[in-house]
């Protein structure tokens, strides 16, 4: 079936993100399925989503009416609004790209989450909603900044695959998780 790129549109659409989300969180998956197809590490509030997307709507891809694909567009105001990033957000701004303090510069948003449906993957619908968020949010933003845990080794390689760069990485001493902090330009 075709898939097509868009923007979250329709209060469905969320739904169906968060429905991707429930199916693909490590919590509900093996280690042999994580190694493989990567996984997901955040659950959002579906009332933040909801107000997530009216303000910065996700990238989503659709294969007819059913959402198999979502890159999540999180604006640094919604930083408080899923307590478990906020130790991600105190460490980005104190950090730095191109030699300028990334809390002195507004034109950044974090990718919230990315993830692509089983039986979706493989076909280039990743690196289709980075195009597509390129030319969303360009003109507004510069960059955006996500962080990717270093055992998801797909997920690192696709990032790379489409451009992002490594900017920082640190283990993360609560749940002995090291994370991959990687920028990708507009």
């Amino acid at each position: 079936m075709f898939v097509h790129y868009t923007t979250v549109s329709r209060d469905e659409e969320v739904q169906q993100i968060l429905d991707l989300q429930a199916l693909n969180h490590a919590s509900v998956l093996g280690a042999d399925t994580m190694r493989e197809q990567g996984f997901l590490t955040v659950k959002h509030d579906p009332e933040v989503l909801l107000r997530m997307n009216r303000t910065a709507p996700a990238i989503i891809a659709k294969a007819g009416e059913q959402v198999v694909g979502y890159a999540l567009v999180m604006p640094r105001e919604f930083a408080a609004e899923v307590p478990v990033l906020l130790p991600m957000f105190a460490m980005l701004d104190e950090l730095q790209w191109e030699n300028k303090a990334l809390r002195a510069n507004p034109r950044w948003f974090v990718m919230g989450q990315i993830c692509v449906a089983d039986g979706y993957r493989g076909q280039g619908i990743f690196d289709g909603m980075y195009l597509k968020m390129k030319e969303v949010y360009r003109e507004k933003y510069d960059f955006t900044i996500t962080e990717v845990a270093e055992r998801n080794t797909r997920s690192i390689r696709a990032h790379e695959r489409v451009g992002f760069q490594t900017l920082h990485q640190y283990p993360d001493e609560t749940s002995g998780e090291r994370w991959r902090v990687v920028i990708l330009e507009f």
